[in-house]
């Protein structure tokens, strides 16, 4: 959205990959050899990347850490790789955080194509704008629900979505989508869902919802598709799917799994 027609954008992972367990091939760092910006979030959602452009050769690369200078709050963790404490890395789920990402990216782009600057921070400013929108989306949305509780059959992927509108968020597994929830884990879910009514269990859409099933097999709940946005199918990259899409298919999942007026 931001380079428009002046850039060429290569999405590294292959579509549907989860970001933390991704591991870049020799013709990764051939393309990345041949760009003029890297862009990656930072080292707790992309653990790869330092190695990675550690091993680029191409001096004029403009390395961009997007989650600069965000906000970030500690993961809620089950499993050895992500000690409690460290910081959540989902980071764009808070649309503030989105909104400096997206600054750190225009920034780049103006550093390394000066004549273009007023398109970039014209983008930029529309973008910001859109990102205001789908934040007040929510606020309204969220702000009655019978409901306040997120029973997420996946990884803790959603903290800051949480946090940021007030919500509760349960989930099977740690902050990493490769931990397995234990027997007491799926117990424990199973338990909650029951004494508080739950009536929708939410599954990540890139991932087996097996977890989910499982959950709501030993309940009345329902099973509802929810996306962390941290990559994207096949099909949505050719249909053009972007991050705006995602997030407003999440909120009508969210309004209608946590009963909202």
């Amino acid at each position: 959205h931001i380079g428009e027609e002046k850039a060429d954008v290569y999405l590294l992972l292959p579509p549907g990959m989860e970001a933390h367990s991704f591991e870049p091939k020799p013709s990764d760092i051939v393309k990345i050899n041949k760009a003029d910006l890297f862009v990656y979030t930072d080292k707790y959602m992309e653990p790869w990347a330092d190695d990675l452009v550690r091993s680029v050769t191409n001096r004029n690369l403009l390395v961009v850490e997007a989650g600069r200078g965000t906000r970030t709050i500690p993961a809620v963790s089950h499993d050895s790789d992500e000690p409690a404490g460290a910081p959540d890395p989902h980071i764009w789920l808070d649309f503030d955080n989105a909104k400096i990402m997206a600054g750190n990216i225009a920034a780049a782009f103006e550093a390394n194509d000066p004549t273009n600057k007023d398109c970039y921070r014209k983008n930029l400013e529309d973008y910001r704008k859109r990102l205001f929108e789908v934040d007040d989306a929510y606020r309204r949305t969220l702000s009655h629900c019978r409901s306040r509780e997120i029973v997420f059959g996946g990884h803790y992927a959603l903290g800051y979505l949480a946090h940021r509108y007030g919500l509760k968020h349960v989930a099977a597994q740690g902050v990493s989508p490769d931990a397995e929830p234990t027997a007491g884990d799926l117990k424990n879910l199973v338990t909650q869902i029951r004494e508080h009514r739950i009536r929708y269990v939410f599954y990540e859409k890139l991932s087996s919802p097996e977890v989910a099933e499982t959950v709501a097999g030993e309940t009345d709940a329902k099973l509802m598709p929810l996306s962390a946005a941290h990559n994207v199918t096949r099909d949505q990259i050719e249909r053009g799917v972007t991050f705006f899409d995602i997030m407003q298919t999440n909120l009508h999942s969210l309004k209608t799994g946590l009963g909202c007026e």
